[in-house]
């Protein structure tokens, strides 16, 4: 038996009458390396959904979207994926840094299908990986724990419509977030980011930026 599951876990367990189901899918579906069809599902991915724990204590849920693939499976025990330009706040990656463990959750959609990773993460900001990822600024390789699939009984099925023009492109230039123009922050952007208002029209107000989000515009 590995040890997915703790006292807490116990406790609901037993509960609800349902620990030795509880075992019987520990065993059967909980794995510690990289399955083959586990690979595939991944690597055709363009977003999955990461949690970390932050230094209160507070778990961290964040989005992570590129073009499919941008997630790539180096062995069976080790994958990575890119850190692309933010808002500068690093919640995710910063977590990383004081606590490694991390949940990672990749779904399909359409089919529906889902595929759960608990992991050690580490960050090199000098790792040789980043020439793969096009505009990474910092890659984040993951050792897995475990791996199993989830059932996908109440996913909602969703249809996808496009790639989001900020995910960097080797053939185009990446657009700049609109969030940079935000009169608020003009003082502290990072000089890299100077000149975005500019070239993106002019500074706008928080309000303004909210209608953008609204329309989706932003």
């Amino acid at each position: 038996m590995t040890e997915v599951y703790g006292k807490q876990h116990r406790a609901m367990q037993d509960m609800f009458d349902t620990k030795n189901l509880a075992d019987r899918l520990d065993q059967i579906i909980v794995a510690t390396e990289i399955a083959d069809d586990h690979k595939g599902f991944i690597e055709t991915r363009d977003m999955f959904f990461l949690t970390t724990t932050d230094h209160r204590g507070y778990p961290t849920c964040s989005y992570k979207g590129g073009n499919p693939g941008f997630v790539k499976v180096l062995d069976n025990k080790t994958l990575a994926f890119p850190s692309f330009d933010g808002n500068g706040m690093f919640l995710s990656l910063g977590n990383i840094t004081a606590n490694n463990k991390i949940g990672m959750l990749f779904i399909d959609f359409e089919t529906p299908h889902r595929i759960r990773i608990h992991g050690t993460a580490s960050i090199d900001q000098h790792d040789s990986l980043a020439a793969e990822f096009h505009g990474a600024e910092l890659v984040v390789r993951v050792a897995i724990t475990e791996i199993f699939v989830n059932c996908p009984r109440y996913i909602h099925k969703y249809q996808r419509v496009g790639t989001s023009k900020y995910v960097p492109q080797i053939d185009c230039t990446t657009s700049p977030a609109q969030w940079k123009r935000i009169n608020a922050v003009q003082d502290v952007l990072p000089e890299r980011d100077k000149n975005v208002a500019e070239s993106l029209g002019g500074v706008i107000t928080p309000e303004e930026y909210g209608e953008m989000l609204m329309k989706g515009d932003a």
